[in-house]
């Protein structure tokens, strides 16, 4: 799994996710990004998951752990990108809202 990111505007920033999000110390990296550009005073977080090729239980739960770093700051988490069975898989979790 690999992770680069983006700013588009001030506080607003995209990162786009490749590779496999599954269990194991590299998704971790996703809450540890959103901890620091949470820090960096970014407060509007897009993740593009157009380059992710599978995703387990674990790997949504990195977003979920993301989403409840990003919104007591009142900042915005967005998902886009996300086909297939990585769709499948938030949507089956009830987060595709």
């Amino acid at each position: 799994m690999e992770l680069s990111h983006t700013e588009i505007a001030p506080g607003k920033v995209v990162v786009a996710v490749t590779g496999k999000v599954r269990l194991g110390p590299e998704s971790e990296s996703i809450v540890t990004l959103v901890s620091d550009l949470l820090r960096q005073g970014n407060r509007t977080i897009i993740f593009n998951l157009a380059g992710v090729t599978a995703i387990d239980s674990t790997g949504v739960g990195r977003f979920i752990a993301s989403y409840t770093q990003i919104a007591p700051t009142g900042g915005e988490m967005r998902i886009a990108g996300a086909v297939g069975h990585v769709f499948q898989a938030f949507h089956v979790s009830r987060l595709d809202t």
